[in-house]
């Protein structure tokens, strides 16, 4: 390719909407162009990359003994209804109705697909296992649709599913696919970190994410400073905290007037907050009120309140119904409630506290010397706080440290969530019917090429892996009207093309400026130049881009050697 014909049309500005590096730097280097929120065309330089990393993808999966196959994008909301998530995926789902009134959507995931698919062709247990995968565009209507390719409307994936005969069987196909996704994205040249996660709307017991390291990235991730455990502050396990020892005092109510915050209280009782139990209220699609109480200087985990009561997610309780319950917004505490007109969830750390001060149920009283052992009233003692920094590791004696990630891909074990709901069973070997066991497994392609983007980057541009650049190396000759230069300059073109290396020409008019500049921002791994000193010394200019190293390699020997051997050394 020649950049002279290269629809690559670069911005000199930083767009106004981009907040992101790999947003603003894709935009300028014409990687991409936007279409509405959450709508993105991919240009040429993009569509490349974009096609390398699915071809890791498909090898590694091939690898495997995965196949791969193509389902339809539009889905009938019956195979939904059947699994029993058309009312209750949410709105992110894309719905839609055909000329004869029948309603489909615009497909978010393939679970309900891929298994009404299987449940047809697969009896028997000789079949198994059995790993599918595809990768094609999704549909989610985000709310915010922001940061480009990271949260858009619609986005390329890679999604697999496994279906094997039992719980053993599915530990093996899951492990295969987890490490396979660790090759992919050490091929792709992806510094992350495998977490613990919790499944979500896609359901299962099991789950990993494989997160991107960047400051910029809009999950948080805690992991141990000593063993292996890691986890998405959604999942991440908090243990007990032990709190001193004191002897029980006497509970009493305290007016704590206009004192509607747990700083509030802790300032005007001059208390310290790690003494003080904080309340929030939610609400779920399950109806009723749900009062959370956690040590004051925690965060109530919403995630783990939504699994704790089975619900898909929650949300703050309105005032009028916290009243309902016979309490008070603000005021809140778990002493003297009824647990049939709300559910009381209290964090295991609370449980170990003495003598705090919590909500008197009464607007500007609170109580203190509240003994959670003596005195709480609850329906579940659980943990349902936020992991942070410095909590002592679940599993062994060491601590958290705290990290942004950004989610590139994902793996779950289904177990039989949708087999069972949708009627995919197999004979076993004695011929009785039982449902098949399920994983699934997702990539998210273009978001994986924005996060490859959001590490490697300078002031200049992008800084992008050989194994997913548009191209490894741009020749670039210093002046077109110099014959003998740019005659050169084809010929090595052309000579690291027919030996595999994908290479692109400058051949614009253009001072080389310019040319520098579009080569930094669009980041190939290797630029070449061949201008009239470097013709002088007999040499072409090699500069790394990722080091910024120069040197000079011969033109008289073999040079394609030379350059496989500075590509090596490359991202």
């Amino acid at each position: 390719m020649r950049v002279s014909k290269l629809y690559a049309p670069t911005l000199r500005e930083v767009p106004a909407e981009a907040v992101l590096e790999s947003h603003k730097l894709m935009l300028r280097a014409g990687y991409i162009r936007k279409l509405a929120g959450g709508l993105y065309s991919y240009l040429p330089l993009a569509w490349r990359s974009i096609r390398k990393i699915e071809q890791i993808i498909r090898e590694e999966m091939d690898r495997t003994g995965a196949q791969e196959i193509m389902m339809p994008i539009v889905q009938p909301s019956e195979i939904w209804k059947e699994s029993g998530r058309w009312d209750v995926y949410g709105e992110e789902m894309f719905r839609l109705r055909d000329r004869h009134g029948r309603e489909f959507c615009l497909g978010p995931t393939h679970e309900e697909m891929i298994t009404t698919l299987v449940k047809n062709e697969l009896h028997s247990y000789r079949q198994l296992p059995t790993n599918l995968y595809q990768i094609q565009s999704k549909f989610r209507d985000e709310k915010r649709p922001r940061f480009g390719l990271m949260r858009s409307r619609e986005f390329i994936m890679k999604d697999a599913y496994s279906f094997d005969a039992d719980d053993a069987g599915l530990d093996v196909s899951y492990k295969k696919m987890y490490d396979a996704y660790s090759r992919i994205f050490d091929r792709c040249g992806l510094k992350y970190r495998p977490v613990e996660a919790d499944p979500g709307a896609i359901g299962g017991n099991g789950s990993h994410e494989f997160m991107g390291i960047a400051d910029s990235g809009e999950a948080g991730i805690v992991y141990c400073d000593t063993c292996e455990y890691a986890a998405d502050v959604e999942k991440a396990e908090c243990a007990p905290l032990a709190a001193p020892e004191e002897a029980p005092l006497p509970l009493e109510k305290r007016s704590t007037p206009g004192c509607n915050t747990i700083e509030a209280v802790c300032s005007f009782l001059k208390a310290p907050i790690t003494k003080s139990v904080k309340a929030v209220a939610f609400t779920s699609e399950l109806g009723g009120l749900v009062l959370c109480f956690v040590r004051g200087d925690h965060e109530v985990n919403e995630i783990k309140v939504a699994n704790a009561i089975g619900a898909n997610e929650v949300a703050m309780a309105p005032d009028d119904m916290i009243r309902e319950a016979g309490t008070v917004p603000g005021f809140m505490g778990p002493i003297g409630l009824d647990t049939k007109k709300c559910t009381i969830l209290i964090d295991s750390t609370v449980m170990n506290m003495h003598n705090v001060c919590c909500g008197a149920n009464a607007k500007d009283v609170h109580y203190v010397n509240a003994e959670p052992s003596r005195d709480f009233v609850c329906t579940k003692v659980l943990d349902i706080r936020t992991a942070v920094a410095g909590d002592k590791c679940p599993h062994c004696e060491g601590h958290l440290k705290e990290a942004r990630g950004i989610e590139v891909g994902q793996v779950f074990k289904l177990y039989t969530k949708y087999s069972a709901a949708l009627g995919a069973n197999y004979l076993d070997v004695n011929g009785a019917e039982k449902p098949m066991y399920m994983g699934c497994y997702g990539i998210g392609v273009g978001r994986t090429l924005a996060a490859v983007v959001e590490q490697y980057h300078d002031a200049n541009g992008m800084i992008m892996p050989r194994s997913i650049a548009p191209y490894e190396v741009i020749v670039l000759p210093l002046n077109m009207k110099d014959r003998a230069c740019v005659q050169k300059a084809e010929e090595i073109y052309h000579t690291l093309n027919a030996n595999g290396i994908d290479t692109i020409l400058d051949d614009r008019d253009e001072r080389a400026g310019v040319k520098f500049k579009d080569a930094d921002l669009i980041g190939y791994p290797v630029r070449i130049v061949i201008g009239p000193k470097t013709m002088a010394r007999n040499a072409m200019e090699v500069k790394v881009r990722c080091t910024g190293a120069m040197s000079d390699v011969p033109l008289d020997g073999d040079y394609v050697t030379a350059l496989r051997d500075i590509l090596e050394q490359t991202l």
